[in-house]
């Protein structure tokens, strides 16, 4: 089980990694175009409202941001939650004669963790519902 839990938060780790990346590449790319484009070649200021290339620039930091803090997000909570389960477990587990017994509050409690995500998940889900379809902006005030 202690496998499983690891590989999950390491799996975790992987893909915050590579949304960490994919996300400052395209930031990266997006900036040295338009500086290239509109310093080097046209002489502009920086995010000059001549330069089209501004926007495709403010788009790749949106995108850098919110991929990047999402990906280091997503990573920190996997992480989180696989300790939490780790060292709950660790707590109840009982050593007699040699030999390891699981004691019946281990089954309940090591997924208390994982519980806390599930009902965050319901939350959001009905959330965005209730956002979307309930309290919609049909127009600006």
């Amino acid at each position: 089980m202690f496998e499983c839990i690891a590989g999950f938060g390491l799996g975790g780790s992987t893909v915050g990694l590579f949304g960490r990346v994919g996300g400052g590449i395209y930031t990266k790319a997006a900036d040295v175009g338009a500086d290239l484009v509109g310093k080097v070649e046209n002489d502009f200021a920086e995010d000059s409202p001549k330069n089209p290339a501004t926007i495709a620039d403010n788009v790749g930091d949106n995108v850098g941001d919110i991929a990047g803090m999402g990906a280091d997000l997503f990573g920190s909570f996997a992480e989180a939650t696989c300790a939490a389960m780790v060292i709950w477990t660790a707590n109840y587990l009982v050593v007699e004669k040699g030999t390891i017994q699981v004691s019946t509050k281990l089954i309940v409690s090591t997924f208390y963790p994982l519980m806390i995500t599930a009902f965050g998940l319901i939350a959001c889900f009905i959330t965005s519902i209730f956002a979307t379809h309930i309290m919609k902006v049909e127009e600006n005030k």
